[in-house]
């Protein structure tokens, strides 16, 4: 007997607008100044950090792009959480040298500060003025990135995250015209990374997968990104963490957060990136660290929301259900890979005021990702969590 046909699937409207070449294999960075020149500029802006400077890669950077016949000049002293001051300073360095082009070549600080660089040299204004999305009028100049971490994937959204100077406020600044033409991935540049660098971005990029998968944005695409970005990142963060000179695994790791920033870019993040901005702007807490703390507890929160999505990522990750919610078991997996990288497991273990919790879950309700949670939250839901995540357990 002929069985029935199978039920056809209803799939939601979306709108995918890709922007960015993606040149991926262990030591393409060698072709930056060949995909450069393909561009037809004359002088390149490299925006980086003084770790990537020691590390070596800022002089290989400049000799590829010289070698391409492309003047370069260099801004390198990008921190690690930059400013609306550090993109002004550079903004200004940019324009006394009238850049046409600009390389992003580091981790999230450095290729969104170069986003951000790049609205003030080609639009003007402050870096306030472009808080929301869509705010650039004026054509941008075009961006390579090359990220050296397998954490934010930047490389593949057109937001630059930057910090206000004074409240420090977290601000995404996003426009179409601002994502990088071309992202070069190359896993040999992720070796260099130190193992507690290593571990904070890793938890990072596995973060933006999970949130991502679920959020009130997602579609068939950010999805399909978002799910393969998990298996990626959840077969591979063991293996970097106990062999960190693995290429392939650290391959693996690049590719998934480079899968994860696009999901991101596609269905935006949740309230674990709500939580962690105003613990990380108060206390100095690496962003990834203050995500790995959280992120367990907002899994579990939405797992009365999403369950049946967490299963698919607990089955993907070989995980056993056993009638338990998936939530619970995929939670269980993501504190035992902070517990394995060693970063803190609790917020207490970091120094934060318990008496502050309250301030900070109202800020937390204010952060933007938040909108997008599966669960909705607020002020007191979201204190709820933050008590949740203080104690050692």
């Amino acid at each position: 007997m002929t069985p029935p046909p199978a039920e056809t699937p209803v799939i939601p409207s979306f709108d995918f607008d890709p922007r960015t070449r993606v040149v991926f294999g262990r030591g393409v960075f060698s072709r930056l100044g060949e995909l450069a020149a393909d561009f037809e500029r004359r002088h390149v802006l490299l925006v980086t950090d003084p770790g990537l400077r020691a590390a070596g890669h800022e002089a290989k950077a400049i000799d590829l792009l010289n070698a391409a016949g492309l003047d370069v000049t260099v801004y390198d002293e990008v921190p690690s959480n930059p400013t609306t001051d550090d993109v002004l300073r550079g903004a200004e360095f940019a324009r006394a040298r009238e850049v046409d082009m600009l390389v992003g070549l580091g981790g999230g600080s450095s290729m969104d500060c170069a986003k951000g660089i790049n609205f003030l040299v080609t639009n003007g204004g402050r870096m306030e003025d472009y808080h929301g999305f869509g705010k650039a009028t004026k054509p941008m100049l075009p961006m390579i990135a090359v990220p050296t971490t397998a954490g934010t994937g930047s490389e593949a959204q057109c937001y630059a995250v930057i910090s206000h100077a004074e409240s420090h406020v977290k601000m995404a600044c996003g426009d179409r015209k601002a994502a990088a033409r071309v992202a070069i991935l190359d896993p040999e540049l992720t070796l260099t990374m130190p193992a507690s660098v290593t571990a904070v971005t890793g938890i990072d990029a596995i973060s933006h997968a999970v949130e991502s998968y679920v959020t009130t944005k997602r579609n068939p695409i950010s999805q399909l990104f978002a799910r393969r970005a998990w298996t990626l990142l959840a077969r591979s963060f063991p293996r970097v963490l106990q062999k960190p000179d693995d290429v392939d695994a650290r391959g693996a790791m690049l590719l998934g957060a480079h899968l994860a920033g696009a999901a991101i870019e596609n269905s935006m993040l949740g309230a674990a990136h709500a939580l962690a901005n105003p613990v990380t702007a108060r206390f100095g807490i690496t962003h990834g660290a203050a995500i790995g703390i959280l992120l367990p507890h907002v899994v579990r929160f939405n797992s009365a929301e999403v369950d049946g999505m967490y299963r698919n990522l607990a089955v993907d990750a070989g995980l056993s259900i056993n009638g338990t919610p998936a939530g619970h078991v995929l939670a269980d997996r993501l504190k035992s890979f902070v517990v394995d990288s060693g970063s803190p497991v609790s917020l207490e273990e970091c120094g934060v005021d318990a008496g502050l919790i309250p301030q900070m879950a109202a800020e937390a309700a204010q952060q933007w990702t938040g909108r997008f949670n599966p669960r909705s939250v607020a002020a007191d839901s979201l204190e709820e969590l933050y008590r949740c995540a203080f104690p050692a357990r």
